[in-house]
């Protein structure tokens, strides 16, 4: 879809200001509708989950194990942090 010069599994994880700056300009169009894609599997895949299945294992490489319960905290206080950044930015850009 974004055509990015990256392999099809990156996450950008790790990616360096000169990886970045490759992306060039991305259009609102395209990163929206990107956005309303990922939020609709977002929504499919929470809804889909049983108490049951917060107890699997998803990542054997740490000490204890990670569940889908751990993992999905995780991802949510990632996700809030970048809220965070991105109203700092918001805010810094719009002070008088």
């Amino acid at each position: 879809r974004f055509e990015l010069p990256f392999p099809r599994r990156a996450t950008g994880y790790g990616h360096s200001p000169k990886d970045v700056a490759a992306l060039g300009g991305v259009p609102a169009e395209l990163l929206a509708g990107y956005h309303d894609a990922v939020h609709d599997q977002t929504v499919a895949f929470i809804r889909s989950v049983k108490d049951a299945d917060l107890k699997r294992i998803v990542d054997d490489a740490w000490v204890p194990p990670v569940t889908l319960g751990v993992r999905l905290i995780s991802v949510i206080s990632d996700d809030l942090q970048h809220v965070g950044q991105a109203a700092f930015i918001r805010g810094w850009l719009e002070r008088p």
